[in-house]
């Protein structure tokens, strides 16, 4: 099997560089923000695929000061299903993100369904990651999960800025 490169995994090449990132993350409504930052190296697989490793150091405020955590995050295209697919892990805890997602229409923001853990009773809840592309040189990710109400709250934000 030779698989082609398609134009959605052109757009995942967008992804590709060296980046320091900063971000904010509120764990509950009576919990202070975690702020966090760090670094972002993501890389090519052949075309098809994107892998980008990030590492937040303990030289800043991470986890609540618990001496920084690395994550990988996978993503490409599959398009026998035309979604875009991935996997996310990290240091500082156990699940297997699993993402399906697609791009807007306007092709700046891709949305990565998912299902993890809920942070107050472990049970499995619908989460979503959107990675916004706003030039060459800054995207974000934006992480929200499904409330009670139906509604999507945004609980996290990254800035991503391109190294220079």
């Amino acid at each position: 099997m030779n698989a082609e490169p398609q134009k959605e995994h052109q757009w995942l090449s967008k992804l590709i560089g060296e980046f320091t990132f900063e971000s904010e993350c509120s764990m509950g409504p009576d919990q202070p923000p975690m702020k966090a930052a760090g670094t972002e190296i993501v890389r090519s697989l052949g075309g098809l695929w994107t892998i980008a490793e990030g590492e937040c150091g303990a030289a800043v405020e991470c986890s609540e000061g618990a001496g920084g955590w690395k994550s990988i995050m996978t993503l490409g295209f599959d398009p026998a299903t035309k979604r875009f697919v991935g996997t996310f892990v990290a240091t500082m805890m156990t699940h297997l993100w699993t993402y399906n997602g697609s791009l807007d229409a306007a092709e700046r923001v891709l949305t990565l369904d998912t299902i993890g853990p809920n942070f107050t009773d472990g049970s499995l809840i619908k989460y979503q990651d959107l990675i916004e592309i706003h030039s060459d040189d800054y995207r974000t990710l934006s992480s929200q999960t499904i409330g009670s109400d139906g509604q999507w709250h945004k609980f996290m934000t990254a800035h991503y800025r391109r190294k220079k």
